[in-house]
């Protein structure tokens, strides 16, 4: 039993601008710290299909200068406020996150206001954001695994979900100075942001904080997103190595939907630590990979499970099969024992969470983005502690493992299962989905 005592019940309040910006907190008392998420509606799935990577490129961009600060006088102001920062592209958002001592919040938070919304870009420095752009893809040419990873995320969601948020060196060397700014005119905006804050602050004070930062800011307006079919073309890439890595993917169901946390669970308990099945079956006991795990990723109206073993080129087509296998089994159900041991992951997990200011403000935003709520973590505590197997065996029965999509990269391909009830297998071709 997740303990009352130990995850506590706090109050999230939500305040919505005039001008379609979310405001969602969390006060918290005893806390020395605050932070912030503020996530703004630039994802890759906006980038223009010629120029993949555009918001990624913006991204650097924004933090070359902003309001009355230049590049270098920008950072100095964050490091000197001792904020603690990162920054990320996603399929629908760009995300900042800032954590700082809870004093320094106010100062903190009217940076990030003047980044979304008076952004310099200057266009002597936009080579230089493009050469860390390339320089981040040519890390990801370098790592065979995430090499792999984006390629089954291409071919598992429809264009444009399953881009790179990297995007591509093309995209990126055909994006100029007028491209970025207008990019960031259309899309940084503050119908759609979502700006939370956990931490040690008085709510009604923030309120009247974020109307002066946020509420002149204006919007252009953005068009809708199609999706579109792929050409998923080979499901093998070639990669000469003593390694060959293996992806496999199917759908799932997003975190809005009644039935995510039960598919969480059932994933949980796949790959959820040494105990894991995954772990179990395909590295301990037979010695299979070096490494192979599933996670269960949402976007807003979709998601999929993702699962990745790496392994020698001689042992890949078995680490396939055996892996592919205990996806397939997952369909007859789990004992109550893997439920318990995984409950008892989710606790430190939740009580963690409690503890990092971090961790809670990007919560509550994400909370706000798929939810239109925010979850106390004492509701997700009392969710997980009445979760029972039966309830996960009745949700895998109705909806089992299926649809997989696959990929593989070494020296050789492989065979891919081609029924799930028969696990039969065919040689490798192209255009296995």
């Amino acid at each position: 039993m997740i303990s009352p005592s130990k995850v506590q019940s706090r109050t999230a309040r939500s305040h919505r601008l005039e001008n379609g910006l979310v405001l969602v907190g969390e006060p918290t008392e005893g806390m020395q710290s605050a932070a912030l998420t503020l996530l703004v509606p630039c994802g890759y799935s906006v980038d223009p299909a010629g120029r993949l990577g555009m918001s990624s490129l913006v991204c650097d961009m924004v933090l070359r200068g902003a309001g009355s600060r230049d590049s270098r006088a920008l950072v100095n102001d964050l490091e000197n406020l001792g904020v603690e920062r990162a920054e990320s592209v996603g399929s629908s958002q760009t995300s900042f996150s800032a954590a700082t001592i809870a004093s320094n919040l106010h100062e903190a938070l009217s940076i990030y206001a003047d980044i979304v919304q008076r952004a310099h870009i200057p266009e002597n420095q936009i080579e230089s954001g493009r050469q860390v752009c390339l320089q981040e893809l040519s890390g990801v040419e370098d790592e065979p695994a995430q090499r792999l990873m984006i390629e089954l995320r291409r071919r598992a969601y429809p264009e444009p979900w399953g881009r790179p948020s990297q995007g591509t060196s093309e995209g990126i060397l055909s994006c100029d100075g007028s491209d970025v700014r207008n990019h960031y005119s259309q899309h940084y905006r503050p119908d759609g942001c979502i700006l939370g804050i956990a931490g040690l602050f008085d709510w009604d004070s923030l309120v009247e904080q974020v109307e002066a930062l946020f509420g002149d800011w204006k919007s252009e307006g953005a068009g809708s997103i199609s999706d579109s079919p792929i050409d998923v073309g080979s499901s093998h890439i070639e990669y000469q190595s003593n390694q060959s890595h293996i992806g496999i993917a199917f759908p799932s169901v997003p975190y809005r939907h009644p039935d995510y946390l039960r598919a969480w669970t059932a994933v949980g308990i796949l790959s959820g630590g040494m105990s894991s099945r995954l772990f179990t079956e395909v590295r301990e006991k037979r010695g299979l990979c070096y490494t192979v795990s599933a996670s269960l990723q949402t976007q807003r109206e979709r998601a999929r499970v993702l699962c990745y073993a790496g392994t020698t080129a001689e042992r890949a087509q078995e680490t396939l099969d055996v892996t592919f296998a205990e996806l397939v089994r997952l369909e007859k159900g789990v004992s109550q024992a893997e439920l318990d041991r995984l409950k008892a992951r989710i606790k430190s997990g939740l009580i963690m969470q409690q503890e990092s200011t971090s961790a809670r403000s990007g919560s509550i935003a994400r909370d706000w983005f798929h939810l239109e709520r925010v979850r106390t973590l004492e509701e997700v505590g009392a969710k997980v502690d009445s979760l029972t197997s039966t309830d996960i065996n009745e949700y895998l029965e109705e909806n089992p493992p299926a649809d997989f999509t696959f990929a593989t990269l070494g020296p050789t391909p492989l065979r891919m299962p081609t029924s799930i009830s028969s696990n039969k297998e065919e040689s490798p071709a192209d255009g296995i989905s």
